[in-house]
């Protein structure tokens, strides 16, 4: 898999996550980042275009893929707002506590390995009154859904970079300590079992 993870997963998950509908997703949330923002899962940098520079100081942009990072330092040459990379996971976030003012995830806890984990760092580096800014595909609502999720997660998961289809979003966060203040969710693409979005902004709790 070596090959395949190095050269044709990158060029795939770019793709694939820079569709219309998830573009169209990514500029509802991106331009709500404010301050000293960390990007979680920065991936080939499809975010960049959306931040607002009159609200972000600096993004720091976290991705443990170094194909993919290669791809996000060009489109960050051109970036409104400068940029540095981490290649750390999202398990491990070398970034003090209470650091940043924004933690931006999109697309990325469906692949963490250790996503609770991972979102405690982000809510260890958050200020105290910093946001989390998530959008994410997961479990669906429905059951007959849910069904075919979990039928193919293991399946889908070997080709796709270790995406898990079936991950409660708003449930990972609340079990981080997260209080979540907006939360929208649907279907936003075609096929049902992996087009169930949930996005919106969460506080730590107190």
């Amino acid at each position: 898999m070596g090959f395949y993870n190095t050269k044709i997963l990158p060029f795939l998950v770019d793709k694939a996550c820079g569709l219309g509908q998830i573009q169209a997703q990514r500029e509802i949330v991106v331009p709500q980042a404010r301050g000293d923002v960390l990007e979680i899962g920065i991936g080939s940098g499809l975010n960049l275009p959306f931040y607002n520079a009159e609200k972000v100081r600096k993004v720091w942009g976290l991705e443990p893929s170094a194909e993919m990072r290669a791809k996000a330092k060009i489109v960050a040459e051109k970036a409104a707002v400068p940029v540095s990379f981490l290649d750390l996971p999202g398990e491990e976030i070398p970034l003090d506590t209470h650091s940043v003012d924004t933690v931006l995830v999109t697309y990325t806890l469906c692949t963490i390995p250790d996503v609770a984990a991972a979102l405690l760092q982000m809510r260890r580096v958050l200020r105290p009154n910093g946001r989390l800014i998530f959008c994410e595909h997961g479990q669906a609502p429905d059951a007959s859904v849910r069904r075919w999720q979990n039928r193919l997660d293991s399946i889908w998961g070997r080709f796709s970079g270790g995406c898990h289809l079936n991950r409660p979003i708003d449930a990972l966060i609340k079990q981080a300590g997260f209080e979540i203040e907006t939360l929208d969710t649907g279907y936003i693409a075609s096929p049902k079992f992996a087009g169930f979005n949930y996005w919106g902004t969460a506080k730590p709790e107190c």
